[in-house]
């Protein structure tokens, strides 16, 4: 692959971050819930991260031709989305039907196309470090990928109670 398609895909990289930078922000200042504005505040601040790092990979690509594989080695682990905890009485206060439920629902499909985004560059490459780095940023998106699904799950499960859709 030549150099200027992987400039582009890093640099579509870079915006799918902004774009999930904004949509945390934006729910984090909007939501009444201190712990839903936790939750978006740290998933920010990750996305953030991936910002800066592919930042650094397209500048030391575009300056040596590879990536940078000790930056990879150095660069934080998904650990503090992973760290957040769902409580009861958090989804207790989310109405399924209100703008927290809303963007957690916006938030999966974001998460979404970045893992399939970042997977299938990781399987197309033939460069180990490039593989290597889309492999790990999909591994960080999947960190947040499942901390939504299994809100939205609890969210949809209180729904379903409240309105006594359950069959028993």
């Amino acid at each position: 692959m030549n150099a200027q398609n992987v400039s582009d895909i890093l640099k579509q990289a870079i915006i799918m971050e902004h774009r999930g930078k904004s949509l945390y922000e934006q729910v984090a200042s909007q939501t009444s819930n201190e712990d839903v504005r936790k939750i978006f505040q740290v998933m920010a601040e990750e996305e953030q991260t991936h910002i800066d790092f592919l930042q650094k990979q397209l500048k030391h690509y575009g300056e040596a031709g590879h990536f940078d594989k000790n930056d990879l080695e150095k660069a934080p682990g998904h650990e503090a989305i992973a760290n957040t905890i769902l409580t009861e009485e958090m989804v207790k206060d989310i109405s399924g039907s209100g703008f927290e439920a809303a963007a957690i629902s916006a938030a999966i499909d974001m998460e979404t196309k970045s893992v399939e985004a970042y997977s299938k560059r990781a399987e197309e490459t033939s460069d180990p470090n490039e593989k290597e780095l889309f492999q790990w940023l999909a591994n960080w998106e999947k960190g947040h990928h499942k901390l939504l699904i299994d809100l939205n799950k609890q969210l949809t499960e209180k729904v379903w109670y409240d309105n006594n859709f359950w069959p028993f």
